[in-house]
């Protein structure tokens, strides 16, 4: 399941027992849309082990700006509170697992 990642409730994920990766995108980005799928299909993967996150950067420009996220899709892996990961661009889903994986 993905959880909507906001300015407001973005530390109390980082800081949660679980990983977090937070796909940061936007309604008109056409590569985000080809990976928002990807995404979901990962967030159901690994439901209850990594928390999978959307942060919509137009609604939430402060968190964007705080990461350098300057293009989208960008997805973000944090673990024990720590960015360790980082991804820009459309991918496949085996990148994109692989990258999960090591976040376990």
């Amino acid at each position: 399941m993905e959880v909507k990642i906001t300015t407001e409730n973005f530390e109390s994920y980082k800081n949660g027992n679980l990983p977090l990766v937070v796909d940061f995108w936007a309604t008109w980005c056409g590569p985000c849309k080809m990976v928002g799928p990807v995404i979901s299909e990962l967030a159901q993967d690994y439901d209850g082990k990594i928390v999978v996150g959307k942060c919509d950067v137009e609604e939430n420009d402060e968190l964007a700006l705080q990461f350098g996220v300057r293009s989208i899709p960008t997805i973000l892996f944090f673990k024990g509170g720590e960015l360790v990961d980082k991804f820009v661009g459309a991918t496949n889903k085996v990148t994109l697992d692989e990258k999960f994986k090591a976040l376990l």
